[in-house]
């Protein structure tokens, strides 16, 4: 079978370093994600904000609601933000990784989930932020749910597969050894659906990256060893502010993971996408504060 007729992601490296990542979930009670959230000041029902939307979280292929926002569902927390995430994209037999599922079917769940938080606060819009397949999964979200892009005002992908990935030129294996390609769709379907060229993104790209009404941000890192070339990442159309770190800070080094995960540059950047009104530049000075 043709290359092109393969999904979004192929994404066996990445799959590794999110189960390397997970691993610290594994000591929290009952090694769910409801646990580390619970303690760490998001998803609360009673969350008063000094913010008018409150923020909506979405993880990446092989993490979980938890696992991908130990660093910047906190910092948000401590500016003030209501902040709430949840699973998507669980596969029976796998309790720890998540995003694995076909994207269509996580889109439905974002939309279940965008619809409780909305009832929970109050709010009209969330402002959503998403890594890596959180990132691009949305835009199927708001271009195919009814209504959805009146319930959102912004959309940050932080390392988002929006044209998908190469993997450094590892997919190229998918035309090499003929049944990798459905065999990684048995297991993952949304790893294949992340591949460039797949019929998925091929269909989602098709008509606009965009939808009126929806503000759009994109951060990138230039190491990005994932989603690769890191340049698809961007969306190339009027109004989408695009931003590569290094252009912020020759210094960064951030991958695909710790962009998502650790990296504070990245974070005042999504602070700065939330409230444009208030924001201030990022520099070298955001790597460490």
């Amino acid at each position: 079978m043709p290359f092109g007729k393969f999904g979004p992601s192929g994404k066996p490296r990445f799959a590794l370093l999110a189960g390397l990542l997970a691993l610290p979930l594994l000591a929290l009670p009952g090694g769910t994600a409801n646990a580390s959230a619970a303690g760490g000041g998001w998803n609360e029902t009673d969350c008063v904000s000094e913010h008018p939307r409150p923020v909506v979280l979405v993880h990446g292929t092989g993490a979980n609601g938890t696992l991908n926002w130990l660093g910047l569902a906190p910092y948000l927390v401590e500016r003030g933000y209501c902040v709430y995430s949840s699973d998507f994209g669980q596969l029976p037999g796998l309790p720890v990784f998540h995003g694995l599922g076909p994207i269509e079917e996580s889109s439905a769940q974002l939309a279940a989930h965008v619809d409780e938080v909305l009832a929970a606060t109050g709010a009209d819009e969330v402002d959503i932020v998403g890594h890596s397949q959180g990132g691009m999964m949305p835009r199927h979200y708001l271009k195919n749910h009814p209504g959805a892009a009146d319930k959102v005002n912004a959309l940050i992908a932080i390392a988002p597969s929006t044209n998908g990935t190469t993997l450094l030129g590892l997919t190229a294996l998918l035309d090499a050894f003929p049944g990798l390609a459905d065999a990684i769709d048995g297991f993952s379907p949304a790893m294949i659906q992340q591949v460039t060229g797949s019929d998925f993104l091929t269909e989602l790209n098709a008509d606009g990256y965009t939808v009126p009404g929806v503000e759009y941000t994109v951060i990138a890192t230039r190491y990005d060893e994932v989603v690769t070339p890191y340049r698809t990442q961007f969306i190339d159309e009027p109004g989408v502010r695009n931003v590569l770190l290094q252009d912020l800070c020759p210094l960064n080094v951030s991958e695909h993971v710790t962009i998502g995960l650790t990296d504070r540059m990245a974070f005042h950047e999504v602070v700065n996408a939330l409230d444009p009104a208030t924001a201030e530049p990022t520099d070298c000075r955001h790597i460490l504060f």
